[in-house]
Order: C-alpha cells, then sequence, then structure tokens
C-alpha cells in the first residue's frame, strides 16, 4: 500500500514538474518571438507619431478600466459560486442594485465623453491637411502609387526617386499625393498618419522627423500581387547630408520623362530605387488627371463641361466660342487660382 501510495506520489511530482515546465518553455518562446517585433508605432521619431501614441496610449487605458474590472469578476465569480462552495450567499431573489446600476451606465458614459472629447481635438489639430507648424520652409514633395512601387517627385527640386525619399530631419514635409493605378496607402509608422491615395483625387499630409535615421515606409492597403513589396526608406537627413543627396540625384542622367514614367507604371515586383537626375514637370499634372497615356485630362474635361453648361452646346463649338467663354467668367483662370490642376500646364521640364 505504502509503496503503491509513494508511486503514485512521485507520478503525480513527475507529472506537475513536466506541466511547468512546458508552460515555462511556451512563455519563453512567445517572449523570445515578440522580442523580435518591431514596435514602430510605440516608438516614433516625430511630432505627429508622438501625438498619436499619446492617443493609442490614453484610449487603451480607458477602456482597460471597463476590461480589466470585468476579467477579474470573471474569475473571481467563478471560483467564489463554483459547486462545492456551500458558504456563498444564495439569493434567488435578487434583481437590481441602484449602486450596480450607477457604475454601469456612469462609468461607461465618463469613458465615453472623455474619448469623444478627445477625437474631436485631435481630429482637427492631427488633421493630414493641417500644415506643421515650423520655422523652416516645408519640402514639397508629390508622390504616385503605382504597381507596386512608389514615386517621389521633388517639384521645387526637378528630380525624383522610386522607393525612397528623402528629407532634412528638423523640416516639415509637405506630401501631395495620388494614384496611376488603384488605391492605396502612404504610410511611415515612426513619422505618424497613415493616408489614401487614389486615382483622379490628390491627398495631403504633413510629417516631421526629429532626427536622422532611416525609416520603413510602407503601402497599408492591400492592392494586389506585389502588394508585401511595395516597400520604401524614408530617409531623415540632417541638412548639409540631404544638400549632398539633392545633388547626388541631380547627378543622374535618368531622365523622367512622361514615356519613362509610362515604362515606370507598368506592374513590376520589387523595383529597386532608381533616381532621376531631372524630371518632366507634367508627370504628376498627368498621373492625378488620368491622362499620362494621351487620353484627355480630368481638369480639361471639367473645364469644358463647365463651360458647356454656362454656354451651351452650340455657344461652345461656335464661331468666338473662346472670346465669349474667357469675358462670360464661366471658366476663370487668373494666376492666383492656378494650380496644379489648372489648365495652364507647368514648364515641361525642371531641373535641367
Amino acid at each position: 500500500m505504502l509503496a503503491s501510495l509513494a508511486r503514485a506520489t512521485a507520478g503525480s511530482t513527475v507529472a506537475t514538474a513536466l506541466r511547468r515546465l512546458t508552460t515555462g518553455a511556451l512563455l519563453l518562446g512567445v517572449v523570445c518571438a515578440l522580442s523580435g517585433c518591431d514596435y514602430a508605432l510605440m516608438d516614433p521619431k516625430g511630432p505627429i507619431g508622438v501625438q498619436e501614441r499619446t492617443i493609442i496610449l490614453f484610449a487603451t487605458g480607458l477602456m482597460l478600466i471597463v476590461v480589466i474590472p470585468v476579467i477579474a469578476m470573471t474569475f473571481l465569480f467563478a471560483w467564489r459560486y463554483r459547486a462545492s462552495n456551500t458558504t456563498a450567499d444564495y439569493r434567488p431573489d435578487w434583481e437590481h442594485s441602484n449602486a450596480i446600476e450607477a457604475v454601469v451606465w456612469i462609468v461607461p458614459c465618463l469613458i465615453i465623453g472623455a474619448l469623444g472629447t478627445v477625437t474631436w481635438i485631435t481630429s482637427h489639430t492631427l488633421d493630414p491637411y493641417r500644415p506643421i507648424a515650423s520655422p523652416a520652409r516645408p519640402v514639397e514633395v508629390q508622390v504616385v502609387s503605382l504597381d507596386w512601387k512608389w514615386l517621389f517627385i521633388y517639384p521645387d527640386l526637378g528630380i525624383a526617386s522610386v522607393n525612397e525619399f528623402a528629407f532634412p530631419s528638423g523640416t516639415p514635409v509637405r506630401f501631395h499625393l495620388t494614384s496611376g493605378s488603384v488605391m492605396n496607402s502612404f504610410f511611415v509608422p515612426r513619422l505618424g498618419s497613415q493616408i489614401y491615395t487614389m486615382a483622379g483625387m490628390e491627398t495631403k499630409l504633413s510629417l516631421l522627423a526629429d532626427e536622422p535615421g532611416d525609416y520603413e515606409g510602407m503601402s497599408a492597403n492591400y492592392s494586389g500581387e506585389g502588394f508585401s513589396d511595395m516597400t520604401f526608406k524614408a530617409r531623415a537627413m540632417t541638412a548639409a547630408d540631404f544638400d549632398r543627396w539633392v545633388e547626388g540625384v541631380r547627378s543622374s542622367p535618368a531622365m523622367l520623362t512622361m514615356a519613362a514614367y509610362r515604362d515606370l507604371a507598368r506592374p513590376g515586383v520589387a523595383t529597386p530605387v532608381t533616381r532621376y537626375g531631372t524630371v518632366d514637370g507634367r508627370v504628376y499634372h498627368d498621373a492625378l488627371n488620368k491622362c499620362a497615356d494621351g487620353t484627355a485630362c480630368i481638369d480639361d474635361r471639367m473645364a469644358m463641361a463647365a463651360t458647356r453648361d454656362a454656354l451651351g452646346d452650340a455657344a461652345l463649338c461656335g464661331p468666338g466660342a473662346l472670346a465669349r467663354s474667357q469675358t462670360s467668367g464661366a471658366v476663370p483662370r487668373v494666376p492666383s487660382q492656378q494650380g496644379p490642376n489648372s489648365l495652364e500646364r507647368p514648364s515641361p521640364v525642371q531641373g535641367l
């Protein structure tokens, strides 16, 4: 009898030890696996990313006010009211508690009120179209998402690059974004907001990096076969390094002509970094207005439609139509109103 009891006890001890060892090994494996994760959103390198991290932590903290008590009470009630506990209170006629009603209504209402207030404020302060306050002049970058690559054009510098863009740290970057293909999403996690790119439309985004570094950029919207390889480098540099980078790109013999853009726009996976020393000034305009293939541009068609609505088909096509449209104000085109979508095209080549 004693021998059997000893064997049973030993077997139970071994089984317990094995369970603990297995649990410990699993936990260690989870810790090791998570140690390789890149928590980019929680390690921001710019003011927009810092504010967004604060919102995430604030919202998570508020939600834990509800989640933690619910989880704790689940285990507490399961233990306290287990079948073997005959000392637990049994109240089959209980149906109401003013204290419980107050807690389950007031606390969620306060949480929703706090979240709503923060959402209202930050939806304006973190509006991607809102410029970042800075004494430095923003760097203007035009972005075109393609299958499956990113084209970055610097209109003020007359250069362009594929799957890489550089900018000086401490200086805001003002993005103008469109898509040459399907809807996509531009995202640099360590710098902040993601924003969609859409064909025939332009979105805007302002970002800033507080310190030099190479940051991973990606597509955050599934867009087909090459989606997983649709990445790019966002390179924040000192002002001197950025100037050297610009000069290096300008020395490239490659030219981003309309023909080169049409070749680039063809679907391709894992496109290498490419730099263009000169850029045809029509590339972004025609990509935005869907006329890179020689078809009528969207802004031209809209202007014609507006003129037709104002003057009628006969007046639009009849003698003197141009003079009448200029004097009637149907399609005003004064210099202060001209922008990237105006009928006046930018100069053919920049940076020459």
